[in-house]
């Protein structure tokens, strides 16, 4: 792989881009903007990246066969992505597309306007774990997928110690921000990427979201802290989604299928194990395997990032895969339908509040091609 690549927002999730780059072969920084120019400073040092003057200069100076990474607070999304779009810059955004419904379809107008691609993260739909989980389900592994479920629960975060989470190049965890925009909107994407890759599209959304926890710290208001959908697709199983910082944390999914479950248990890790576990009845007890049989890949599949955690993803498989796709003249996996149709289901997901009920879902998005090592 090779391209090109510059990068807006220095903050904390910019340095997760860079760890996984440096797995990355051919992938240069083109250069870097942030408004606040301590942290520009401090984040080109360290990375030993060029800083542009101005947003203008580096969208100006950008190569139009290489991708922007809008790396910005969620509030910026709409106004950066816009921005990228008018300069016609092939776009990665950090999640999600822009806060409304109505933004993200004016953004993904722009880009088909435009002609460039907008895509968003999070693009572990890309990685192993993923990969793996669709083979199976293509190849049948479970029989006929009946149910999923679903979890991206990350423990009782208003008492970690979230104030001592720093990046590498001292980046602070942006702990306002992250209650603000709430857990749905900036998690419930690592699955709902990976089940509209293997399903397409959701047709409607009944789901309800809460905050549970009132006093976080941090000027609000805050955003639902706690949420739970049920998700039905046009050619899918029916799946329960559930996202919070306040259950024990728990980022398993399950595909619960005629003959038994597929499981994986880390949504951030690309190198997870994926597991199956054939239904049994023992002494006329109904059962799943106690020893589920482990899944692998027949093929190498990407570069991994030796990390854990959240930073064992490897955040430049979706920049990576449109500069392949753009060298390679083909769609990418990552596409403007794509973006728009994840953004749309966990907005609903997200406002559904206490008496939303059942919505019905206007975007669309085809089944996504698997990885060639995933074929």
């Amino acid at each position: 792989m090779s391209g090109v690549v510059s990068i807006i927002g220095c903050g904390f999730v910019a340095d997760l881009y860079m760890t996984s780059l440096q797995a990355m072969d051919g992938i240069t920084v083109a250069g870097v903007y942030d408004h606040d120019a301590t942290r520009l400073a401090q984040f080109c040092a360290h990375w030993n990246v060029p800083a542009a003057e101005s947003r203008a200069a580096l969208l100006d100076q950008h190569p139009r066969d290489g991708v922007v990474l809008n790396l910005t607070n969620p509030s910026a999304h709409f106004e950066v992505n816009s921005a990228c779009l008018a300069a016609g810059c092939h776009t990665y955004s950090e999640k999600p597309l822009a806060l409304r419904l109505e933004d993200a379809k004016t953004l993904h107008a722009s880009a088909d306007a435009a002609g460039v691609m907008l895509a968003s993260a999070p693009c572990s739909v890309l990685g192993e774990a993923a990969q793996t989980l669709g083979h199976a389900l293509r190849r049948g592994t479970c029989g006929t997928p009946r149910a999923i479920y679903a979890e991206l629960d990350d423990g009782f975060v208003p008492q970690a110690a979230y104030k001592k989470w720093i990046s590498d190049s001292g980046a602070p965890w942006p702990f306002e921000d992250e209650f603000k925009v709430g857990c749905t909107l900036e998690h419930a994407g690592y699955y709902l990427g990976w089940l509209i890759s293997w399903f397409g599209s959701v047709r409607t959304v009944v789901a309800a979201s809460a905050e549970t926890i009132p006093d976080k710290e941090g000027r609000g208001p805050h955003a639902p802290d706690l949420s739970v959908a049920t998700l039905f697709f046009d050619n899918g199983p029916v799946t329960r989604l559930t996202c919070s910082i306040v259950a024990p944390h728990d980022h398993r999914i399950r595909v619960i299928g005629d003959h038994g479950v597929l499981s994986c248990k880390a949504a951030w890790d690309n190198s997870a194990k994926v597991t199956f576990a054939k239904r049994m009845t023992v002494r006329r007890r109904l059962m799943e395997s106690p020893f589920p049989r482990r899944l692998k890949l027949s093929r190498p599949t990407h570069p991994k990032v030796n990390r854990w955690g959240a930073a064992a993803m490897n955040f430049m498989l979706g920049p990576a895969e449109m500069l392949d796709a753009l060298h390679e003249g083909r769609p990418s996996r990552l596409s403007n339908d794509f973006a728009l149709h994840m953004t749309e289901v966990a907005l609903a997901i997200q406002n559904a509040g206490e008496h939303a009920g059942a919505q019905a879902m206007t975007t669309t998005c085809d089944r996504m091609e698997p990885m060639p090592w995933a074929m």
